[in-house]
């Protein structure tokens, strides 16, 4: 790969690498108890099923799915992009090695968004010479998406991709006669575009509307004006919250080789816990010392401290902690300490243990990359008013999507 005096041409733009995380894309679990979990984050949290794919499906996959207890995946999403959560059993992470460095990864895939296909591919080779364990390479079906795979130091898969399958107002998704177009290996550019790839398929006589459709149900709660099937709406993913073995080893990997930015450093009961971004949220990736998980009472099972899901206001994150209470959800008190940059947040804990934070506000960093201090934060009473006043970046961070249902 051609460099500019050390540095990387990335859309007219030089960096350090040959690519540039916009955002965390998707995220997905390994379950113990799958069935409980779908019914989780579809029926309560609202996650949409795009797509349920059978890794048997998949001649090279074949016998690996028979020594799995369930070889089906689950691809679920909030908005329109093919899958924003993947949920698989968690025979899926042990065949796979995805636990052989930790026994408690349930983490199926952490997975950052760059902006195009060239930076996928310039990522692969600069992985290559970098010595870094590169475990996948290609362009996965369902879904879409190219990528490529690597390990962080804790044995965690880290994905870059680009590309992702939309989901659009008929919510259906491509069908398997398309899997055609998946690949094992990094692909030589230029690829086709997506509208040509649809027109090759019509061409091969292929029914573009075959594929997967979910059906939504009726709405019962009134949310901004629409009725929806729980008093909410998840409207972005993250932060991640890690376990680690050695934060400074971790924050290196993700510093130096994926270009994540720290934003703010906490020391909580002597121990460092990392906050680090790539783009303007306060953080999309935080890092906890492992020996911090016993002492807050969380599941010895998962290095996953938090799977951050946003949802579009303060009264929503209210009406979602009175919903998942309702249906006998637990909640854990987490000391806000340890997510600095939000403010009102609840921590449920799904079927499995993992511990979902729900919030409705990420501080924004601006120009200077500074982010706001502490003693102008918000203060967050233990009795969570009806109303806030507002800070001057509330609610900056909400995406605009389509209809919230």
């Amino acid at each position: 790969m051609e460099t500019v005096n050390g540095r990387y041409n990335v859309g007219g733009v030089l960096y350090p690498r040959p690519f540039k995380i916009r955002r965390l894309g998707h995220f997905g679990f390994n379950l113990s108890n799958l069935k409980e979990g779908v019914l989780f984050y579809n029926k309560l949290l609202g996650f949409k099923l795009t797509d349920e794919f059978d890794l048997a499906q998949i001649p090279a996959l074949a016998e690996i799915a028979k020594k799995m207890g369930d070889s089906r995946l689950f691809f679920t999403t909030y908005g329109s992009d093919h899958h924003a959560l993947l949920l698989a059993h968690k025979d899926l992470g042990s065949l796979f090695g995805d636990d052989k460095t930790s026994p408690d990864i349930t983490i199926n895939q952490i997975t950052w968004q760059v902006g195009t296909l060239e930076e996928v591919v310039g990522a692969t080779e600069f992985f290559k010479e970098k010595g870094v364990e590169i475990r996948r390479v290609g362009r996965d079906m369902p879904g879409s998406n190219w990528h490529v795979y690597v390990g962080d130091p804790d044995g965690h898969t880290v994905e870059l991709y680009y590309g992702i399958e939309q989901i659009g107002w008929t919510a259906r998704s491509k069908p398997y006669a398309m899997y055609y177009r998946r690949f094992e290996e990094s692909p030589k550019l230029p690829q086709m575009s997506e509208a040509m790839e649809v027109a090759d398929a019509r061409q091969k006589g292929i029914d573009i509307e075959s594929g997967y459709q979910y059906h939504e149900p009726a709405g019962t709660y009134e949310v901004g004006g629409v009725l929806l099937p729980r008093p909410f709406k998840v409207t972005r993913i993250g932060p991640v919250g890690l376990f680690v073995n050695d934060a400074a080893r971790s924050e290196q990997f993700y510093t130096e080789l994926l270009g994540f930015v720290k934003t703010e450093e906490v020391s909580y009961r002597g121990r460092r816990c990392l906050f680090l971004r790539n783009g303007t949220e306060h953080h999309s990736l935080a890092l906890f010392p492992k020996d911090l998980r016993q002492e807050l009472g969380l599941s010895a099972h998962t290095s996953c401290m938090t799977f951050g899901t946003e949802v579009g206001s303060y009264g929503q994150l209210r009406n979602a902690v009175t919903f998942l209470k309702e249906k006998g959800m637990k909640f854990v008190n987490i000391p806000a300490d340890l997510y600095p940059g939000i403010d009102y947040a609840a921590h449920v804990l799904d079927p499995d243990g993992h511990l979902i934070q729900l919030y409705y506000y990420m501080e924004q960093v601006g120009w200077d990359g500074k982010p706001r201090a502490r003693a102008e934060r918000r203060v967050v009473q233990e009795e969570w008013p009806d109303a806030l006043e507002p800070l001057s970046d509330t609610y900056a961070d909400q995406p605009f999507q389509g209809p919230l249902g």
